[in-house]
């Protein structure tokens, strides 16, 4: 079994800076993951100091993405070179923002597949998230994704 955490989550999702919203995947299996992400000075979402309501958006649509993009992977492919995806958030069924974290903090996000039809080469799904900073809930949402392998 492969350390999951000492993965380049590049590798694997299509977003790059400054537009990638995961640093870390804690856990992860075919139902749940597990993400971390520290909020920089820098980041693209940061206005005066905060991570903005979008910001926590994007990035539980990349932890939630990641389960579903996962099973485009062999196993054995610790570098992301199987397949290249492309990912969208299709409908936000439900959010509630109850706090921005700020710069300096680092945010926690679990996301848990509640369905999922599969085609050739796309997946429909449907998934729930929350996104924590120091236990506290920030971020909790459901959200429609459409993901797809490119030829």
């Amino acid at each position: 079994m492969r350390n999951i955490q000492s993965l380049d989550i590049q590798n694997f999702l299509p977003h790059r800076a400054p537009f990638l919203m995961v640093d870390k995947v804690i856990s992860i299996d075919e139902e749940h993951v597990s993400t971390s992400f520290e909020i920089r000075t820098d980041d693209i979402f940061v206005v005066n100091g905060e991570f903005s309501e979008v910001g926590l958006i994007e990035n539980a649509a990349q932890t939630c993405s990641s389960i579903v993009g996962k099973s485009y992977f062999d196993e054995d492919d610790v570098e992301g070179k199987g397949a290249k995806l492309i990912g969208f958030i299709s409908a936000i069924k439900s959010i509630k923002v109850t706090a921005c974290p700020k710069v300096g903090e680092t945010i926690t996000s679990n996301a848990h597949l509640q369905s999922r039809f599969d085609a050739d080469n796309y997946s429909i799904c449907t998934l729930s998230c929350t996104v924590l900073s120091s236990n506290k809930e920030l971020l909790s949402c459901v959200l429609n994704l459409f993901i797809q392998k490119l030829e």
